[in-house]
């Protein structure tokens, strides 16, 4: 049994800044097992589905000690992520996808969590869905249920069925962007009202340099964003987010303190380019200051 397993392709991207271009491994999966590798008291496990020339990048993930299993594909997910001077929005282009992952392929697994980082919306099936959920509590990112690929260009749409999905969905985690996709409104309270009201237990919504929000039902807890030294590189500062706040919400931290973690460990990511390389006592630096 895991304590966190996350489910996702690493992709082979291309990100290009004000700054500089560079070719790089990226999506939630990359992004959020660098997040935790340093996390020693952690139980993880990564499950992804990449081509042949990619093999290396979970060879290396293997390497640094990560428990790692790895379903064939024809191919690997090919992204551009093109961000202007606004680091909180960017452009995105598709060149290749990989093979979506079934429920079969998660027979074998077993978890407390299961992060689905989904970059396209046909990654994981409904099926899917339900069956990691009779297993154990299901975490969700919706960047990729709301993206749909037309000629090699990500187009936002609604999550096609997302009044079942969600029902089965204990974590949610979506920006300004997708909360206002997935439910119609801009406001964030209204919005996280409507998801937990289609099933959502804990909604995680994040607004890049303004902090973020997280409603259980209950309580509304606003937490802040801890201001970087330098923004180099926003991607995957979202997989890095959630790294942390189910990394503490495993732990049996509460969801103030999981939030402040996650936001902490974020800013370290936004301050260097690609995956962040932060062990717990860096999180906890950033706090004290």
């Amino acid at each position: 049994m895991k304590e966190i397993c996350c489910v996702g392709h690493i992709t082979l991207d291309k990100v290009t800044t004000p700054k500089n271009t560079v070719f790089m491994p990226g999506g939630t999966a990359f992004y959020f097992s660098h997040a935790v590798r340093h996390f020693d008291d952690l139980d993880y496990l990564l499950v992804t589905a990449v081509g042949a020339p990619e093999r290396t990048v979970t060879d290396a993930l293997e390497a640094q000690g990560l428990d790692v299993i790895v379903i064939d594909s024809p191919a690997s997910v090919f992204f551009e992520n093109i961000y202007g001077a606004d680091s909180n929005e960017r452009k995105q282009r598709v060149w290749a996808k990989a093979a979506p992952f079934r429920a079969e392929d998660m027979l074998a697994v077993e978890s407390k969590i299961f992060h689905l980082g989904a970059l396209l919306a046909d990654d994981f099936s409904l099926d899917a869905v339900r069956n990691l959920a009779d297993k154990g509590l299901v975490s969700v990112d919706s960047q990729g249920y709301l993206r749909e690929v037309r000629d090699t260009r990500v187009h936002a749409i609604d999550w096609q069925d997302k009044l079942e999905a969600l029902r089965y969905v204990h974590f949610l985690k979506a920006n300004e962007h997708e909360m206002e996709v997935l439910t119609g409104y801009k406001d964030a309270r209204q919005a996280a009202l409507q998801l937990h009201e289609w099933g959502v237990r804990e909604v995680v919504l994040t607004f890049g340099s303004e902090g973020s929000m997280i409603y259980d039902g209950s309580q509304f807890y606003a937490i802040p964003a801890y201001p970087p030294s330098e923004t180099v590189d926003a991607t995957g500062c979202g997989d890095t987010y959630m790294a942390g706040y189910l990394y503490r919400r495993v732990k049996g931290a509460s969801i103030v303190e999981a939030a402040h973690f996650a936001a902490a460990l974020s800013t370290l990511k936004i301050q260097r380019s690609g995956p962040v390389d932060a062990r717990a006592a860096d999180v906890l630096e950033i706090l004290r200051h």
